[in-house]
C-alpha cells in the first residue's frame, strides 16, 4: 500500500469497512495497552454488522483510503466532539490519523465548534496530545462488565482570523 491518502466523507455504506477497521484497531492495534479480557469487552467477539449499519447511518465523519480501500474514519459532531477515530493497525503512522483528525477538525471550525473535545484510549492518548490536545482528566470505565481507562481530552479551536478578539492585538483594532 504506497498510494497517496484520500479523505472523504462518511457515508452509510461504509459500516462494513466501519466496522472492520474499528475490529482490527481495537483487537491488534490496541494489543500493547489492553489485556485480552479488555480488548473483547471493548471490541466484541465478532463484527456486529447490524450494529454498524445502524450506527454509522447517524454518524457524521470521514474515510481515509489509500488505493481505494478504507484504512482509517473519524466521526464528530457540530460540539467538536469526537466519538470515534480509528485506523487500521498496518496504517499507523503513516500519516492516516493526522488527515482524517484535520479534516474533522476543519469541518468541526466550519460548523461552529470553539472546541473540540474526545475521550481517547490509551493509545490514542499520544497522537492528540502530539496534535495540540491536553488531558483534563484520566477516567475509568464500564465496558461489559470489564474496567478499561480513557481520557478527557480537550484542545481550543483556533479563532477565526476575522474574529473580533484577535483584531484587537493589532493597532486600530
Amino acid at each position: 500500500m504506497s498510494g497517496h491518502i484520500k479523505i472523504r466523507m462518511l457515508s452509510p455504506e461504509d459500516y462494513r469497512a466501519v466496522g472492520r477497521i474499528y475490529f482490527c484497531a481495537v483487537h491488534e492495534g490496541a494489543r500493547s495497552a489492553y489485556s485480552y479480557e479488555q480488548r473483547l469487552a471493548w471490541g466484541g467477539e465478532t463484527i456486529d454488522l447490524d450494529q454498524w449499519r445502524k450506527r454509522v447511518e447517524a454518524l457524521t465523519g470521514f474515510v481515509a483510503e489509500r488505493d481505494n480501500e478504507p484504512v482509517g474514519f473519524i466521526t464528530i459532531d457540530q460540539t467538536g466532539h469526537i466519538d470515534l477515530a480509528f485506523v487500521l493497525p498496518s496504517e499507523t503512522r503513516r500519516g492516516v490519523g493526522r488527515a482524517l483528525l484535520n479534516a474533522a477538525e476543519r469541518w468541526a471550525l466550519t460548523n461552529g465548534a470553539s472546541r473540540f473535545t474526545t475521550k481517547a484510549s490509551l493509545v490514542a492518548r499520544p497522537f492528540f496530545e502530539k496534535s495540540g490536545w491536553s488531558v483534563l482528566e484520566e477516567e475509568s470505565v464500564s465496558c461489559n462488565g470489564v474496567i478499561l481507562s480513557r481520557f478527557k481530552m480537550q484542545k481550543t479551536a483556533p479563532k477565526p482570523i476575522g474574529d473580533k478578539d484577535a483584531r484587537q492585538d493589532r493597532p486600530g483594532g
